[in-house]
């Protein structure tokens, strides 16, 4: 999305549109999930949970940090990571919204 486009969006659709393209591969959707199976801020662990290189995860959690979907704090020489809850509540009352309206909707249109 061209940074002069998003000026004709609304800042929720803009921040949704954020979260959602940092949730497009699969490597930083396993991040979350591991994220949230230890519930619990983890500093370097996620190596050995994914079949990626050190560089290739670092990479994918600067993506989604930088999406505000976690926050990492330094403790030592070692950034520690954990979901970042605002986010995930943005996008469940987005997804809930759509529920809503599309179990409501009289007409089938397709």
């Amino acid at each position: 999305m061209g940074a002069t486009k998003t000026e004709h969006y609304t800042d929720l659709q803009n921040k949704l549109a954020v979260l959602a393209k940092a949730l497009g591969h699969p490597a930083r959707i396993a991040i979350l999930d591991y994220l949230l199976k230890v519930e619990t801020c983890i500093c370097g662990d996620i190596v050995n949970e994914l079949p990626l290189a050190q560089p290739t995860i670092s990479q994918h959690l600067k993506e989604l940090k930088n999406a505000n979907l976690i926050k990492g704090s330094v403790e030592g020489n070692a950034i520690c990571y954990c979901i970042n809850e605002d986010a995930l509540n943005l996008l469940q009352n987005y997804f809930m919204m759509i529920s809503e309206k599309t179990k409501n909707k009289k007409s089938n249109c397709c």
